[in-house]
């Protein structure tokens, strides 16, 4: 008999008598490591790849923004009437449509990722 931690006393020299994570781990068959490993690396995967949705998710909503900020035209004060004086037309469209075709593949690739996602992971 040998005493635990907790005080109590435990045979520990029985045959049949195992106990304690330890040695429940170093008797694991191949079946269950294979299984245990299987879920860290699947568990694993869904978080990344969770995240990486999410990320491109909050990149659309960003990109929107900066497509929607780049519209604002109003006057440099104030007490003015005029638009910026500084407004290159140019560069405005140029920036619009980079913008817009930004926004579009970032849309694709959520759709993407999200349906392979659901096939990965929730089997749908």
């Amino acid at each position: 008999m040998t005493e635990n931690l907790n005080g109590t006393n435990e045979d520990i020299g029985a045959a049949n008598h195992v106990a304690g994570v330890f040695i429940t781990s170093l008797t694991r068959n191949n079946k269950q490591i294979r299984t245990d490993r299987a879920e860290a690396i699947g568990e694993d995967s869904q978080l990344v790849y969770r995240r990486r949705v999410e990320d491109l998710e909050m990149k659309l909503k960003r990109l929107q923004r900066d497509r929607e900020n780049a519209m604002d035209l109003a006057p440099d004060n104030i007490g003015s009437l005029k638009p910026a004086a500084n407004f290159d037309a140019d560069k405005f469209a140029d920036n619009d449509i980079a913008l817009s075709i930004e926004i579009r593949n970032t849309e694709i690739a959520i759709d993407v990722a999200k349906n392979r996602y659901n096939l990965l992971f929730v089997g749908e």
